[in-house]
């Protein structure tokens, strides 16, 4: 039987400090998915509190997509990555997690396709098309 608790809407979480990506993000999520809840976060730190007290609380509230940018000040993505799985914040695996970065290094592409919960790298400037792709299964 399902909980009561589950959210009705596709919840998502964006991780990234810059202003303005995170908003283009929002507004594209929003052009592609109806009926979404986002939430954003301006480093790995401030996401990993987040997701703790989500957890806590429901772990069937935990995002059902998170956008991680890889370049942030206080926690970055990769030590995000690893504090993540450290703490198994997803034990059930809900979360999709997708790098959304500026980032053309081939090491860092390398390095994203080290971790098995990372679903896609995604290169900056996010766009409609790409964003598409990302929630094709969903729609």
């Amino acid at each position: 039987m399902l909980s009561s608790n589950l959210p009705s809407k596709t919840n998502i979480l964006v991780i990234d400090d810059e202003y303005l990506s995170v908003f283009i993000c929002e507004k594209l999520i929003k052009m592609v998915m109806k009926d979404t809840n986002i939430n954003s976060c301006l480093n790995g730190k401030y996401a990993i509190d987040k997701l703790l007290e989500i957890k806590n609380q429901d772990v069937n509230l935990l995002p059902d997509y998170i956008f991680l940018d890889i370049t942030m000040p206080i926690m970055n993505g990769w030590e995000f990555l690893e504090q993540y799985n450290d703490l198994n914040i997803d034990p059930f695996g809900k979360c999709k997690i997708y790098i959304l970065t500026c980032s053309l290094f081939p090491s860092d592409v390398r390095k994203s396709a080290s971790y098995n919960i990372i679903q896609d790298y995604i290169v900056k400037p996010l766009d409609f098309e790409k964003l598409k792709k990302v929630f094709v299964a969903v729609n």
